[in-house]
C-alpha cells in the first residue's frame, strides 16, 4: 500500500514544482521514519563486522603493519560499545556521533611507544607484553618498560654482569707477585748501579791534597780553608732522612770520610804544629801532641772540637763509640781513619763509596800492614811487632767478636789471637806461615804523633 501511495504522490509532486508550487513540509514523524529508513540503508553493515576483520577499517588506519598489531593486541570489542551508543542519538546529531567514532580511532595510533619494540632485542617476543590484560592504552609503555630482558637480550647487561667478575681476573696479582721480588734484596745491599752521589762532595779534597803515601799538604789546605768549611758544611746540611734511606755501607762510607774531613780541618786550625815551651823536650816540633789539648792523645784529644752532622751535634770520639763500635762493629773502620800522625792509617786520595766500601777497606787494611809502623816480623829475635792501634786500650778488642778464635794461636791471650788470625788474612804467604805455627812473641810498637805533613807539590 505504501508503495502505491508513493508511486501516486512523486508524479503529484513533480507537477507542483514544475507549476511553482512547494509540498507542505514533512510531519515530525514522517521525518524520523525517513531517517530511520537511512540508519537502515547497506551502507552502515560494516559497524556490525568487527573492526579487525572489516578491510574499509584497515584502509582507515594510517600505520598498516604497526596499528594492525596494536589492534590485535587492544582488544576492539571493548570500544564497540561506545560507537554503538552514539548511534542512539537523535537524527539531528548524527554528524557530531561520527566526528566522535573518528576520534575514538586515534587510539589505535596513542601508542607511539610501541614502534621501539621494533629495535628491542630479537630474543624477546611481541606477545610477551601481553597488552590484553592492560585495558588503558596510555599504560602501555609502563608494561614495555617493566619488561626485564633476559640473559639472552646481551648488550644492555653484559657490562654490568663484565664489571663486577673483573676484579676476579688473577692475571694482575700474578703479575705483582713477580715484581715482589726486589723486596726479598734486603734495603742495605743495592745493585752495582746504585750509588750515592753524597761521597763525591769529598773527592776534590783527598784528591788534591793527599798524595799517594798518604800524606797531606797542610800548607796548601790551609790557604783553602774554604773549600774544607764547604765540605763540612755538605755533613750538616745532609736531611737525615734521605740518610736513612742510605744502605749499611754508604752509612759507614759516610761516617769514616766525615771523621776523616774533621781530623783534616782540626789540623789546619792548628797549622803550623806551634810545640809549648815544656813539652818540647818530650815531643818533636811537629807532634800533634803539642796540640791543645796539649799532652793529649787519642780520639779524647779532639773532643774539644765539636762539629755538626745531619742538624746534631759531635765530636770524634763520639762518632768512634756510637757508629764505629756500636752500630756498624766493623774493625776494619779503625784501620781507615786518620789521626794525622805518621803511625796512623794513611789516607786515601778518595773518598769512601758504599758499593764499593768491602774492597776499599780490604785494600786500606794491606796498606796499613805493609808499613814497617803497623806490622813487622823479626824471624831472627823472633818476635812479631804490632801497631799500638792493635793494643787492647786502643781498637785490639774491637776484632774479638768477629776474629776470635780457639783453634789456632793458642799460647796467646784471646785478644793477641783474634789480631793474629785477622791479619793472616792479608798479609803474604810465608808470613801467614809463620803467624800460625812459629815460635814468637808479641810486642806493641812506639807510635809516632809526627805530623803526616808532606812538602808542597
Amino acid at each position: 500500500m505504501t508503495k502505491y501511495l508513493i508511486g501516486c504522490v512523486a508524479p503529484l509532486v513533480l507537477l507542483l514544482s514544475v507549476c511553482g508550487c512547494t509540498p507542505a513540509a514533512p510531519e515530525p514523524g514522517e521525518a524520523e521514519e525517513a531517517v530511520t529508513a537511512k540508519v537502515e540503508l547497506p551502507t552502515f553493515e560494516p559497524n556490525d563486522v568487527e573492526p579487525v576483520e572489516t578491510e574499509p577499517v584497515q584502509a582507515e588506519l594510517p600505520a598498516p603493519e604497526p596499528n594492525d598489531l596494536e589492534a590485535t593486541k587492544a582488544a576492539p570489542l571493548e570500544a564497540l560499545p561506545a560507537v554503538a551508543e552514539s548511534n542512539d542519538v537523535e537524527p539531528g546529531k548524527a554528524e557530531p556521533v561520527r566526528t566522535e567514532s573518528v576520534v575514538v580511532e586515534p587510539n589505535q595510533v596513542e601508542r607511539p611507544i610501541p614502534e621501539a619494540n621494533e629495535i628491542e632485542p630479537a630474543g624477546v617476543e611481541p606477545a610477551e607484553a601481553e597488552p590484553a590484560e592492560d585495558t588503558q592504552p596510555a599504560t602501555e609503555p609502563n608494561d614495555v618498560a617493566s619488561v626485564e630482558p633476559g640473559p639472552e637480550m646481551g648488550a644492555p647487561n653484559e657490562p654490568e654482569v663484565a664489571g663486577p667478575n673483573e676484579p676476579e681476573m688473577t692475571e694482575p696479582n700474578e703479575l705483582e707477585i713477580v715484581q715482589t721480588e726486589p723486596n726479598k734484596v734486603e734495603p742495605n745491599e743495592p745493585g752495582p748501579a746504585m750509588r750515592v752521589s753524597f761521597h763525591d762532595k769529598c773527592a776534590e779534597i783527598f784528591k788534591n791534597f793527599v798524595d799517594e803515601n798518604g800524606m797531606v799538604d797542610y800548607r796548601r789546605l790551609k790557604l783553602r780553608r774554604s773549600s774544607l768549611r764547604r765540605l763540612l758544611s755538605e755533613f750538616d746540611r745532609l736531611d737525615r732522612n734521605e740518610y736513612n734511606s742510605w744502605p749499611k755501607d754508604d752509612k759507614i762510607a759516610f761516617w769514616v770520610n766525615a771523621y776523616n774531613a774533621k781530623i783534616l780541618d782540626i789540623i789546619v786550625r792548628n797549622y803550623p804544629i806551634k810545640s809549648s815551651r815544656w813539652m818540647r823536650f818530650m815531643y818533636p816540633p811537629t807532634s800533634i801532641r803539642h796540640i791543645p789539648p796539649v799532652g793529649t792523645i787519642g780520639a779524647s784529644k779532639w773532643n774539644r772540637y765539636k762539629f755538626i752532622v745531619m742538624d746534631e751535634e759531635f765530636t770524634l770520639a763520639v762518632v768512634e763509640q756510637q757508629f764505629f763500635r756500636k752500630e756498624f762493629a766493623e774493625p776494619r773502620i779503625f784501620l781507615a781513619l786518620s789521626y794525622a800522625s805518621l803511625s796512623s792509617p794513611p789516607l786515601r786520595t778518595e773518598p769512601y763509596y758504599g758499593d764499593k766500601l768491602d774492597e776499599q777497606l780490604s785494600d786500606q787494611v794491606r796498606r796499613f800492614l805493609s808499613g814497617p809502623r803497623a806490622f813487622r816480623i823479626d824471624r831472627d829475635a823472633q818476635k812479631v811487632y804490632l801497631s799500638a792501634l792493635f793494643e787492647a786500650t786502643w781498637h785490639g778488642k774491637e776484632f774479638l767478636r768477629k776474629f776470635g778464635t780457639d783453634k789456632k794461636f793458642k799460647d796467646k791471650p784471646p785478644a793477641i789471637r783474634a789480631i793474629l788470625n785477622f791479619i793472616s788474612n792479608y798479609i803474604g804467604e810465608r808470613d801467614a806461615s809463620f803467624l800460625e805455627v812459629g815460635n814468637y812473641s808479641v810486642e806493641f810498637m812506639k807510635y809516632d804523633w809526627r805530623l803526616n805533613d808532606s812538602p808542597s807539590r
